[in-house]
């Protein structure tokens, strides 16, 4: 299954979005009983999601490492 999780598993509370992954809490909580179609609409969401967090993870996860690697970064 799919997760957008990188494990900086913060809520920001002005947006009520995780400062990693951009989900919220229902989200995170539910993520594993959605379609994935329903996973697909939400990681379609969470790039704009994470633009308007407070803050941004400090350290490189080995989610963006290995799509850094990926695009030949």
């Amino acid at each position: 299954m799919e997760s957008p999780c990188i494990l900086v598993c913060t809520i920001d509370d002005r947006t009520g979005y995780c400062f990693g992954c951009g989900r919220t809490r229902d989200e995170i909580g539910s993520w594993t009983l959605y379609s994935d179609a329903e996973r697909h609409g939400i990681m379609q969401a969470l790039p704009a999601r994470l633009e308007t967090v407070e803050r941004k993870p400090r350290r490189e996860t080995r989610r963006t490492r290995i799509a850094r690697e990926r695009n030949g970064a």
